[in-house]
């Protein structure tokens, strides 16, 4: 199997997801904690929207490619919307999916 982008768009996208999601639940506690930042709560939940949306389409393309079965492919992609789980899957799967692809430029010997 030949070493995927898609890794390091996954990669990225969790963690950008993973982030926009604490910084989301924090407005949220201070939007309904306190009443304050209401106007950005809006803002900050439409930022993890977006980025949500291109981590649910990365890891599907990359599951597919890993040939994730579906209950693994519906967990990562569940990770996206619990916060500090897309850090986990993270990791995880980067260090899944190093064992079963190659490195970036490596050439697989013919019949391997």
């Amino acid at each position: 199997m030949k070493a995927t982008p898609l890794l390091g768009w996954y990669r990225g996208l969790a963690i950008a997801t993973g982030c926009a999601l604490l910084v989301f639940c924090g407005f949220m506690v201070a939007k309904y904690g306190f009443g304050a930042a209401e106007d950005l709560t809006t803002y900050v939940a439409m930022l993890h929207g977006y980025l949500y949306i291109g981590y649910f389409v990365v890891t599907f393309l990359l599951g597919q490619k890993l040939k994730w079965p579906l209950g693994r492919l519906v967990l990562t992609l569940a990770a996206g919307c619990i916060p500090f789980l897309s850090f986990v899957f993270e990791r995880k799967v980067a260090r899944e999916a190093a064992e079963q692809l190659p490195a970036g430029g490596a050439r697989q010997p013919a019949g391997v």
